[in-house]
C-alpha cells in the first residue's frame, strides 16, 4: 500500500528528472573536460541515449540503481511499499534497457551503460572506457582510410 496520497505521489514523481541528472552532468562535465564532444540525448539514436558519439557509433546511458534494476533481486525483496507498482514498472525498464542494448549492437553501435555509483565512485574509470573505445575506433579509422 502506498504512504502517499495520489497527490503526494503524483508531486513526487513529477520532481523526479529524467534528462541532465546529477549523474549525467558529472559525467558530461568529465568528458567535456577531456575534449570529447557528444550530443545529449539524441532522439535519432534509437533508446535516446544520455550521451552519443556518432562518429564512433558510441552511446552511453547513466542508469540511477533504483529505476534500472541494479541487483534487482535483493532489490526487489527489500521493496516495502506499493510493490504492486514497482515491481512491474522496474522490470519493465530492465526489459527495454535490454532491448535498447540489442537493438544498437545489432545496429553497429557500442553501448555503455554506467551505474550511478561507478559515475560517483569511479568516474575516471568511467572516462577510461570511453576513450578506449574511442581510441578504438579512430585506430580503425585511420587504419580504413
Amino acid at each position: 500500500m502506498d504512504m502517499l496520497s495520489p497527490g503526494q505521489r503524483r508531486k513526487t514523481m513529477q520532481a523526479i528528472k529524467s534528462t541532465n541528472t546529477k549523474i549525467e552532468i558529472m559525467l558530461g562535465k568529465a568528458l567535456w573536460a577531456q575534449g570529447y564532444r557528444y550530443r545529449k540525448n539524441d532522439k535519432s539514436v534509437f533508446g535516446k541515449p544520455d550521451f552519443t558519439f556518432k562518429k564512433y557509433r558510441l552511446v552511453i546511458f547513466c542508469d540511477s540503481e533504483f529505476w534500472h534494476g541494479k541487483n534487482w533481486e535483493t532489490l526487489q525483496k527489500r521493496l516495502r511499499s506499493n510493490r504492486e507498482y514497482w515491481i512491474p514498472k522496474i522490470e519493465r525498464n530492465i526489459a527495454r534497457d535490454i532491448k535498447v542494448n540489442e537493438t544498437l549492437i545489432q545496429d553497429g553501435w557500442t553501448v555503455l551503460r554506467f551505474w550511478e555509483s561507478e559515475i560517483k565512485n569511479s568516474l575516471s574509470m568511467c572516462i577510461s572506457k570511453v576513450e578506449s573505445i574511442i581510441k578504438g575506433a579512430a585506430q580503425v579509422d585511420n587504419f580504413i582510410s
